[in-house]
């Protein structure tokens, strides 16, 4: 299963069907409270048949459809959760995410993907990574302001002796790793071979973080999160000399990270990118209200909405846990919005949030009181 990414967004977008289930749950994933996660899930599935058998579907075609998320539920699969499941099934389409986020619980059957509570984990507004490397260990996290949880890593190597191993076979290269020691220390490895000194114990440094950047382009594609490196500190210059990864905070934690929990590396990872949030939302907020009155922002759903679908919205601010639901019909540019849904319908917020994110647009998905203006949604428009 891939991280939630633009290229997920895009592919999920991609399958609009008649028939398209959202599913949405918190999850737990201390040992005794995972019994609750297959009784949660198991109530979800039951109001995703409802629905499907409300809008029309057979009860076989409806069990054929919801079988792959049926196959799922077993022991084994809650006892590997973070904060919430994302889970979306359509016609040979099935695909979900363990994600940091504590989800509300909901259920949505429309023609197309109910995407609004991933947006978060697109843009600025909570989502980063921190990358703990010592020359024994590395370690991926994937973190919210509230949460962490370990990315399991492949084509990524897990230390200096995995990555090297097998290079310059010639030279009958040989080393041991170091051990932590007092103060919080790593020891620098320890090279045996010809001409073995600083320059080349750097030069195998600068070739291990490389093959390890290579392994992260490939999980991080297309990400716009911060990365915090967390290392000793004659590390982190070398690591950024084989970095790759665009959003790379200058500002790293500095010390042993192997002798930290993942619950001490995010206290002090947030500290560090905290500010880096918080400045591009006050940013965007102060933007909105300098534009009011010159015709470049917007406040209704309808003005929104279609603002979004021709590519017009620079940001928006969308309420999480609150849907607007109704239809657009891009051959005439009219919203139609209904007090409650109807067949047809789908949430119009999750409309204009994805199209400004597919149209290189940023989405602040916030609490409601967050969004400026008391307004239902906001949006800077680009024209």
């Amino acid at each position: 299963m891939n991280l939630f990414s633009i290229d997920e967004l895009a592919i999920l977008t991609a399958q609009s069907n008649h028939t398209c289930v959202s599913i949405y749950m918190p999850t737990y994933k201390m040992s005794a409270e995972t019994l609750q996660n297959p009784i949660r899930f198991k109530n979800l599935i039951r109001e995703a048949e409802e629905k499907l058998v409300e809008s029309g579907l057979r009860p076989q075609d409806v069990r054929d459809l919801l079988q792959p998320a049926q196959d799922l539920d077993e022991y084994e699969f809650w006892q590997h959760q973070s904060d919430g499941l994302a889970m979306f099934i359509s016609n040979n389409f099935f695909s979900y995410y363990c994600v940091p986020i504590d989800f509300q619980e909901l259920v949505v059957v429309t023609d197309r993907f109910h995407l609004k509570p991933l947006m978060s984990l697109l843009t600025g507004d909570g989502l980063f990574y921190i990358l703990a490397l010592s020359q024994n260990q590395v370690r991926l996290f994937q973190s919210t302001r509230y949460s962490v949880s370990e990315v399991e890593l492949e084509n990524v190597p897990t230390s200096i002796a995995e990555a090297l191993k097998y290079d310059d076979p010639e030279k009958s290269f040989q080393f041991h790793t170091g051990t932590s020691q007092g103060g919080g220390g790593d020891r620098a490895a320890i090279f045996h071979g010809h001409g073995a000194g600083n320059d080349d114990r750097k030069d195998n440094l600068l070739r291990y973080f490389r093959k390890v950047d290579d392994g992260l382009q490939e999980l991080l594609k297309n990400q716009r999160s911060p990365l915090v490196l967390a290392g000793v500190d004659y590390l982190l210059p070398i690591y950024k000399q084989a970095n790759s990864y665009p959003n790379l905070i200058d500002e790293g934690i500095t010390g042993n990270p192997d002798e930290l929990k993942a619950e001490e590396l995010h206290a002090q990872a947030w500290q560090i990118v905290q500010p880096y949030f918080e400045e591009a939302q006050q940013e965007a907020i102060a933007s909105y209200q300098a534009l009011l009155g010159t015709g470049k922002t917007a406040s209704s759903i309808q003005e929104v909405v279609t603002a979004a679908y021709y590519q017009r919205v620079e940001s928006v601010f969308v309420p999480v846990g609150q849907q607007k639901w109704g239809h657009f019909n891009p051959n005439t540019n009219r919203v139609q919005v209904h007090p409650e849904q109807e067949t047809g319908d789908e949430d119009l917020m999750d409309f204009a949030a994805l199209h400004t994110l597919l149209n290189g647009g940023t989405v602040f998905a916030v609490t409601p009181e967050q969004v400026p203006g008391d307004k239902p949604i906001a949006a800077i428009l680009r024209y």
